[in-house]
């Protein structure tokens, strides 16, 4: 491979310029737009959901309908967005609010472990990205189902795949810490279901708890998309080979395009602005999206990859390359020059 940048000094002194650029627009910016706005969505998603549980009360089938798709998109709103800003601290300042925000969105909206969640996504997804048997999104892989069994069908098992696999974490957490959590997800999960028999009028456990799937899972196929779209198919390093961060971000990182469905209910940071996020992790999706044009712009003057490709492209390359990318291991790529 050819080379594509200066050697360790230069690429500590390019990013360091980077982070300085990213810098002066975050200290021009006021708190709406570094904090307020993603906080708005959060809040709005929050307290439009007794909306959602009243319209299941209807027999018309459209305002039904309104009804699974306020709770579905408020839910993903809730438990990716603002478990996603709550485990970079990305929401306020305050490290007790922060960690108060981390139990709401990981543990009661999502049904997950907020100790695995900040373990498993900040000091390993971000701090070894595409690094194999580390950060390389490997946790996404099923090898024993076919393609389109995981394209397509998996993605309806992840509301319930959640809390079993944060059951099974909870054994390498301190008994306080588990208790903690099982009462959070039993909270959150019971809560949901209760209002479900109680606001929305469900005769039955059984329809209460296919509701329950039916929201949780509503967004759950570009949700398990979106997490192997971004990292799996691009350049792999080894722990011992890895390159400095400006090169592993801008190599084995992908942008994909806006979707306003997907940037309300994931952020911007795990869509269009996923380059930046990893480059500035404890930026908010609004302030990604602010600098994306700086960082774009920087990386591409500097002949340094800024990858960006469609949800279709992606989608269409997993499935032609589905063994080669989700079943085997993925090739180590060599960097010449970078090291």
């Amino acid at each position: 491979m050819e080379p594509l940048g200066p050697g360790a000094g230069g690429a500590e002194s390019l990013l360091g310029e980077l982070a300085g650029l990213v810098q002066d627009v975050v200290r021009t910016s006021s708190w709406w737009e570094r904090r307020g706005v993603d906080c708005a969505i959060l809040a709005l998603s929050f307290f439009v959901l007794p909306a959602g549980f009243l319209c299941l009360r209807s027999e018309n089938v459209l305002v039904f309908g309104v009804g699974i798709a306020i709770l579905g998109v408020s839910h993903y709103t809730l438990s990716v967005k603002g478990s996603h800003l709550a485990t970079h601290g990305a929401l306020t300042e305050s490290k007790l609010w922060n960690k108060i925000w981390l139990l709401f969105f990981v543990e009661v909206c999502t049904g997950f472990t907020s100790e695995y969640a900040t373990y498993g996504h900040v000091k390993m997804h971000h701090g070894y990205t595409n690094v194999v048997g580390l950060g390389d999104s490997s946790t996404w892989k099923l090898p024993f189902l076919n393609r389109y069994v995981y394209m397509l069908l998996a993605p309806f098992l992840v509301p319930i795949i959640t809390p079993l696999v944060a059951l099974d974490r909870l054994r390498t957490v301190e008994p306080r810490a588990a208790l903690r959590t099982l009462a959070l997800i039993a909270l959150g999960l019971y809560s949901q279901y209760w209002l479900l028999l109680n606001v929305s009028g469900f005769q039955s456990a059984g329809s209460a708890l296919g509701c329950m799937l039916l929201t949780r899972s509503l967004l759950a196929h570009p949700y398990l998309h979106v997490n192997i779209f971004q990292h799996i198919g691009l350049p792999m390093f080894s722990l011992d080979k890895k390159p400095l961060r400006i090169h592993m971000m801008s190599l084995g990182v992908l942008n994909l395009p806006r979707m306003p469905l997907l940037d309300w209910a994931f952020g911007h940071s795990l869509i269009s602005c996923h380059v930046e996020h990893h480059l500035f992790p404890k930026l908010s999706d609004n302030m990604c999206l602010k600098v994306k044009p700086v960082v774009s712009r920087f990386l591409r003057e500097k002949q340094l990859p800024y990858n960006e490709d469609s949800y279709l492209a992606r989608f269409q390359l997993f499935l032609r390359r589905y063994e080669e990318l989700l079943v085997q291991a993925p090739p180590i790529t060599e960097l010449v020059g970078l090291q």
